[in-house]
């Protein structure tokens, strides 16, 4: 952090200088050519040529620190081992740990930690380094957890009125996001009652295909601003500007009374008299902001409000701050703040505000897209169930929340019709709704429906035909095997009373390639894709005795336009399972013929079988038939 905080002083002003545009050096230097948009053009060459130099000098030492800091420690350890036997990577606690002090201080020791940094220069903000306590037998909530150690220490050095959070994986990507969001809480009309704004979701270095829908327009461009019309869109957990007293768990101000005390709720925010009585100064979002340089007194304060014990008999967790206990504690936290009559507002600016990394991995998204659908099963088997909320939430905002908490349990249902051919595969008997023109007339209006809703879903969200086409393919991917997984999960939830443990989504490259997408054809074999690799096997044998029926029968009869009408819904389910198919190929998947060739020769395989078991069957029936018949003839002579 100090390594930064000192490139910093060089990279900000530079970006001020020259409107550097996006300000994450990395993202920045990475592209050749941009258009200047500074207005010092003729001294921008020489300030670009120094600043990328002194970046790649910080990428070294950074890269190097790992060796550094064991080199320096090995040799302070030779050094005065003799003298008390003390290792420098050794933490007060007595565990080792490789770290960067060279010598015991006794600021090191402490359980938690806060450092800040005091500029001279007024164009750095003020750098706050937090380390919260941390101990055995305490649950430290993660993510939710550290934001709401973040909410409590942040109100004593600057008190904020607004708080922006995105993922360590994202970086600003447009510094102009800021004022956009600021223009929505500001808005004299119903500003006041916003609690946050929300940006969507962009990624680099997604494979120009995007395979599994990382990028996920109609979600972010679709689903989440046609909320903007009720109360607004779900908390996604990166990417937004938030309202501090809407995080306290305030009311907003058309529900709120004139007059707020928080000093006779102090229990419910904690023990620290200074952050209960900043929490009123924090609301108030007219008064000017000002870096406060700590005394004592107040950095002891900060200490205890970091420490594990401080939320114990509090509120934090559930009615105060970021949501615990739930795999979705991001979209609860939303839920609790529209619950409580909050509005929230999507906001998409050009370029995109934000921009991260996603898993292109297919194991790694997979396991995204589980953790997503248990928790939104859990939030719907808990108090955030959207029919538990109270009469502040608008109705159709409800049922929004309801549909995010319940879509897992629907897909049941998807899967079970995939695997509908199992049933005509073993029988000669076709179980469709009679009258069949009726049936298929009902069919063909389902389905142009459906796509009718894409147009308009493609129109409106300004979204591409391969965008919407890889959005219907990743959700029947995820309908086979994630969703149904995600069920099983929350039933042995509801029968053992044991929370549901998900493991956070690596985004790592662990491939050894140059290739820029080498860990799109990494294969990690888990148990979730065992459902969908059926759906594959039954469609693909189907398609195979479908053809095989036709040769036998013919198309002229019953027999053989049933067959031909079914294998083009197992044809099409092939094509929903395409990226998947090719997913689980591994390095083959980098030449998508090698797949048509498998599928052409599994399904001629098949039809080859079942005309040589049909024509086999045929002449045994014949055989037993004439023996029969011989059997009769004979009982008759005699």
């Amino acid at each position: 952090m100090f390594e930064v905080a000192s490139f910093a002083k060089l990279w900000v002003p530079f970006c001020w200088k020259h409107s550097v545009e996006p300000r994450a050096p990395e993202s920045y230097f990475g592209v050749k050519r941009r258009v200047y948009t500074g207005s010092m053009q003729e001294e921008f060459m020489s300030d670009h040529r120094r600043v990328r130099r002194e970046y790649q000098e910080f990428k070294v030492r950074i890269d190097s620190l790992f060796n550094t800091i064991y080199q320096r420690s090995e040799a302070y350890n030779r050094k005065n081992s003799k003298e008390d036997g003390v290792k420098a990577t050794w933490m007060a606690d007595g565990t080792q740990w490789p770290g960067t002090w060279i010598e015991q201080a006794e600021s090191h020791r402490k359980d938690s930690m806060l450092e800040l940094s005091r500029n001279v220069d007024m164009r750095l903000p003020m750098l706050v380094y937090l380390s919260r306590e941390k101990r055995p037998g305490y649950n430290h909530q993660k993510k939710a957890g550290a934001m709401n150690a973040m909410l409590r220490v942040s109100a004593l050095p600057s008190n904020a009125p607004f708080i922006i959070n995105f993922d360590c994986d994202h970086y600003i990507n447009n510094s102009q996001a800021f004022r956009a969001s600021m223009c929505f809480m500001l808005d004299p009309r119903d500003g006041q009652n916003t609690a946050f704004v929300q940006f969507p979701q962009r990624f680099d270095d997604i494979d120009p295909t995007d395979r599994y829908a990382n990028h996920n327009r109609v979600f972010f461009d679709g689903t989440m601003l046609s909320l903007n019309g009720l109360q607004g869109p779900s908390y996604l957990g990166t990417g937004t500007m938030f309202r501090r007293a809407a995080l306290y768990g305030m009311d907003p101000p058309q529900w709120r009374v004139d007059n707020i005390n928080v000093v006779d709720k102090a229990k419910q925010y904690g023990r620290s008299t200074l952050f209960v009585h900043s929490m009123l100064d924090g609301v108030n979002q007219e008064r000017s902001l000002t870096p406060v340089f700590l005394e004592e007194s107040v950095s002891n304060e900060l200490t205890t409000l970091m420490t594990c014990a401080y939320e114990d008999g509090t509120s934090w967790g559930r009615d105060v701050g970021w949501v615990y206990n739930i795999a979705m504690e991001d979209v609860v936290t939303g839920f609790r703040i529209h619950r409580q009559g909050w509005r929230s507002i999507y906001c998409s600016i050009e370029a995109a505000a934000f921009r991260g990394t996603a898993p292109i991995n297919l194991t790694e998204r997979l396991l995204q897209v589980l953790r997503w659908s248990g928790g939104s099963l859990e939030m719907f088997f808990s108090h955030s169930n959207a029919c538990l909320a109270g009469p502040r939430m608008h109705p159709l905002q409800r049922i929004a929340y309801l549909n995010m908490s319940t879509y897992p349990i629907v897909t049941i249902f998807i899967l079970a019709y995939n695997l509908f051919p199992v049933m005509w595969l073993i029988s000669e008997q076709f179980y469709i709704q009679r009258p069949f023109s009726s049936y298929i007339l009902y069919l063909v209006a389902i389905i142009a429906m459906i796509h009718v809703i894409g147009m308009f879903e493609m129109k409106w969200a300004n979204i591409t035909l391969l965008e919407w086409c890889r959005n219907e393919q990743f959700y029947m991917i995820g309908a086979t095997g994630v969703y149904p997984t995600a069920v099983l999960y929350m039933l042995m939830k509801l029968i053992t009373g044991k929370g549901i443990h998900f493991r956070l989504t690596s985004k790592q490259t662990e491939a050894c390639s140059n290739d820029k997408f080498a860990d799109l054809y990494v294969v990690r074999w888990v148990p979730l894709m065992i459902p969908t690799i059926a759906v594959l096997v039954v469609n693909v044998t189907a398609v195979g005795v479908a053809i095989g029926k036709v040769a036998t029968s013919g198309m002229s009869t019953d027999q053989g336009q049933h067959a031909m009408l079914g294998m083009v819904f197992n044809v099409w389910i092939l094509v929903l399972l395409y990226p998947f198919a090719l997913g689980i190929m591994g390095h083959w998947g980098k030449k998508p013929a090698i797949l048509f060739f498998m599928l052409v020769m599994s399904i001629s395989t098949v039809a080859v079988m079942y005309v040589t078991f049909h024509a086999t069957y045929t002449e045994w029936s014949e055989i037993a038939t004439s023996l029969g018949k011989a059997g009769l003839l004979a009982g008759s002579s005699g």
